[in-house]
């Protein structure tokens, strides 16, 4: 039924859906689940130390015989500024006090870029597909992922980027249009000049590279699905849909800000990781609108802010948790992982008459 089948012969898949890896948010259960149903299934390993990586990715593959998706993080190390740090310590002591977290520490690296040992787990385990945001890693651990029959996919949210990736050997380039949820994937440049939309993105970046494209961003349904297509995608790549499925780690506060959000609910920050993000907006992204400047450096942000998010009292929570999601955060389906896979074949299905 699909007007290309190079990405399903790529990936060796039936329906040419990709499960974005939403770190912190997929599970072996989620990307399991999907890959059974016949899409692609995804493991978003970038937040995630090594033993953690090697339980979720072995879980999986004894969960499906499948091919799977795992997603890393290629972020340059940062650049540590004393001055910015003491500002943003300042500015979120606060906070610090009213959670109860005690004096605010200095800022660390709380999520690993691709290094060798991450590399060795990847070339151990074998997943057949391994996706990359940020960017790539060093040229020498691409070839090496090439030469062990991996399929690379990254995100580019310009046509520069595109042919960046194609020319290093990127198999499949995921067109990030500015709807997405979660991080942009910018890697060239200031992170925020990565802003068009999908449906300007990706007929720009299929004209400009040879090799298939995977849109992404604000694609919740089947009539998205059917109009990438048109726009000469040879798949999508969904994330925010699956946030709703009962297989997704979603907290009870996350999921109940995903339940009232409406068609004007997010935005994105710097102010959660230090990189642009989209967010449902809470008390947290509102009063830190004024410090987007002054967001230290990624993921060093993320070192001071993320951890009050993890208070106590679920109210508080609320006020301080990133709620990842994308603009189309407010058709969410609840159901299960499979279920939806299907429903959005058959959506996809109809609107090709």
């Amino acid at each position: 039924m699909w007007a290309r089948t190079d990405l399903l012969k790529l990936l060796g898949i039936e329906h040419p859906i990709i499960q974005a890896p939403m770190s912190s948010i997929s599970t072996p259960e989620l990307a399991a689940a999907v890959s059974n149903a016949g899409a692609l299934g995804s493991l978003g390993c970038g937040i995630l130390p090594g033993a953690a990586i090697r339980e979720q990715l072995t879980a999986t593959q004894c969960a499906t015989n499948r091919p799977i998706n795992v997603n890393f993080f290629a972020h340059p190390v940062p650049a540590h500024d004393d001055e910015a740090a003491q500002h943003m310590r300042g500015r979120l002591h606060g906070y610090y006090d009213e959670v109860g977290l005690g004096p605010v520490l200095q800022p660390g690296e709380p999520f690993p870029t691709f290094d060798q040992e991450r590399l060795d787990i990847v070339l151990e385990l074998g997943p057949k597909v391994v996706s990359f945001h940020f960017g790539l890693p060093d040229i020498k651990i691409v070839q090496q992922l090439k030469e062990a029959g991996s399929v690379l996919l990254c995100s580019a949210t310009t046509v520069s980027e595109a042919r960046q990736l194609e020319a290093a050997g990127v198999d499949a380039i995921i067109a990030q249009g500015y709807e997405a949820g979660g991080h942009r994937g910018t890697f060239t440049g200031d992170p925020a000049i990565g802003t068009v939309g999908t449906m300007a993105l990706v007929p720009q970046i299929v004209d400009a590279v040879r090799v298939p494209v995977i849109a992404a961003g604000g694609i919740f349904d089947g009539r998205g699905i059917a109009a990438s297509f048109a726009f000469g995608a040879s798949g999508v790549q969904i994330g925010t849909a699956f946030l709703a499925c009962p297989e997704a780690n979603v907290q009870p506060v996350y999921r109940a800000a995903l339940r009232s959000a409406t068609d004007e609910s997010t935005s994105v920050t710097r102010c959660f990781t230090g990189r642009p993000a989209r967010v449902v907006r809470n008390r947290f992204v509102l009063e830190m609108a004024g410090e987007e400047d002054a967001a230290l450096a990624f993921p060093l942000q993320a070192s001071l802010a993320l951890p009050l998010s993890m208070a106590a009292d679920e109210s508080r929570r609320a006020d301080f948790l990133p709620i990842w999601a994308g603009q189309g955060v407010a058709k969410l389906r609840e159901m299960p992982a499979a279920a939806l896979v299907e429903k959005l074949v058959a959506e996809a299905g109809s609107y090709r008459h």
